[in-house]
């Protein structure tokens, strides 16, 4: 579904027949050969010449709020890897050249785009290996100015970001950068840090560096306002990429992944109608 639906948004239909394929769920139904369908008694979709390769930039979020944990109990960073990965490879196969623009408070680093699954493994090391408790702050207004001054021409950004608010100079580079690029959002979900089932484990907050109490976490009043601020900065978020127009979703596991950039492709692909 993924392959048949980054097809249908990021690969425009030139008018000379490449050859049939079996059909893949998320293709164009108007693609469907019936002709072949019923000599082959299986749906066959016909397949044209791409009318141009695509530059996807992956701007990654790798300060050290994402080696937290996620929403599921899994690490934010692994999140990451997998969403990072999905795009890449999926990108890869049809053999459109991907960059990575990934850092935090404190540096950026970039890989040139390529097209090999030897590049993608490297991209996802470099993730894995600066996503650390030792890494600086999320600063995402260093990878947004990177791209800004290095891609001048459109190119498709797929970003996967830390669950935070964006402040006025990072919106104010999004909103640039809207103008040029086209751009899908995908925010990894934070930890519900006043759960119940979490109440009696050990917990510390990773950027300040401070052990939150128990009996703080167990209080229901924290508990109510947490989760009421919780909800209204989500919205403030929605509202903004709304605004843009820019697809976006909150994913908070790793089963959440693949059918969370299934709902970007499908989202950017009603926006760009």
């Amino acid at each position: 579904m993924l392959d048949g639906e980054y097809t249908s948004v990021f690969h425009g239909r030139s008018l000379e027949f490449d050859d049939l394929r079996p059909y893949v769920a998320g293709d164009e139904i108007k693609d469907i050969d019936w002709k072949a369908t019923a000599r082959l008694n299986a749906l066959q979709t016909r397949r044209y010449v791409a009318s141009r390769k695509h530059t996807i930039v992956l701007v990654v979020d790798t300060g050290r709020n994402m080696a937290a944990l996620a929403a599921s109990g899994e690490t934010k960073r692994d999140l990451a890897v997998l969403a990072a990965g999905t795009a890449s490879y999926i990108a890869t196969r049809h053999g459109d050249l991907v960059a990575l623009v990934a850092g935090d408070a404190d540096g950026t680093t970039f890989l040139k785009p390529e097209s090999t699954l030897g590049h993608l493994e490297r991209m996802l090391q470099v993730i894995h290996s600066r996503t650390t408790l030792q890494s600086a702050t999320s600063g995402l207004e260093r990878q947004l100015s990177f791209v800004g001054r290095g891609f001048r021409r459109g190119r498709i950004l797929i970003v996967v970001a830390d669950d935070r608010e964006l402040d006025e100079r990072e919106q104010k580079l999004l909103r640039r950068l809207n103008v040029r690029h086209e751009i899908l959002w995908m925010t990894i979900g934070d930890a519900d840090l006043v759960r119940k089932s979490w109440v009696t484990s050990g917990m510390r907050d990773v950027e300040s560096d401070v052990d939150l109490p128990e009996f703080v976490r167990n209080d229901p009043r924290v508990r109510a306002e947490f989760a009421a601020s919780v909800v209204a900065r989500e919205q403030r978020s929605e509202e903004l990429f709304e605004s843009l127009a820019i697809s976006s979703k909150r994913v908070t596991s790793e089963a959440d992944v693949v059918s969370g950039f299934f709902h970007l492709l499908e989202s950017h692909r009603h926006a760009r109608r």
